[in-house]
């Protein structure tokens, strides 16, 4: 995915290829943010800033945890910085140096969704909706009986005015207020 930010444009791609170490790595980055392990992480996202088509700056970020995507919905890209889902965890990215701001662990499996409420991010995981801070701090959590999913995989979140509705995968529906508490 491709995004304009004032003088920048930015690039996301999944590079789940990547081997740290490798000489046959197809990307190069300026800087990798994921701890070292003996397991090859599910998701490495590659993020790459240009400025007048010149490549600027390059990271690539992972973490444990189910596999996650790059869509719509799956990142926030602000004036000064990128808030994205990365397996079990958020990344906050600086624009324009790349640097990592900081990350959370926002859900046990893998972050499907985040949205942006006031100053805050709601986080649509598999099996936890969170609340944290601008600063990446969880504010709360709330699991339900079953994964937050449903077999089609559509319309299973949504943020309204009042309050957040997410459906289980079997089709159970809750309702949970801003402040983390189910109505």
């Amino acid at each position: 995915m491709n995004f304009e930010i004032g003088k920048y444009n930015i690039e996301l791609q999944l590079d789940e290829t990547f081997s740290l170490n490798s000489v046959d790595n197809i990307n190069h980055y300026q800087k990798v943010y994921f701890d070292i392990s003996e397991y090859d992480y599910p998701t490495k996202i590659g993020i790459k800033l240009f400025e007048n088509k010149e490549l600027i700056k390059s990271v690539l970020i992972g973490s444990n945890g189910g596999g996650s995507g790059i869509h719509t919905t799956s990142q926030i890209i602000e004036e000064d910085r990128i808030i994205i889902c990365c397996s079990d965890t958020i990344f906050c990215i600086s624009i324009p140096d790349l640097a990592l701001k900081w990350k959370t662990q926002a859900d046990q499996a893998t972050c499907f969704q985040i949205f942006k409420k006031d100053s805050n991010f709601f986080i649509h995981g598999e099996m936890e909706i969170s609340r944290i801070d601008s600063n990446g701090q969880l504010i709360w959590q709330q699991t339900g009986n079953d994964i937050f999913t449903t077999e089609k995989a559509t319309d299973n979140f949504e943020i309204t005015e009042t309050h957040i509705r997410v459906t289980d995968w079997e089709n159970r529906t809750y309702k949970f207020d801003f402040d983390g508490k189910v109505i």
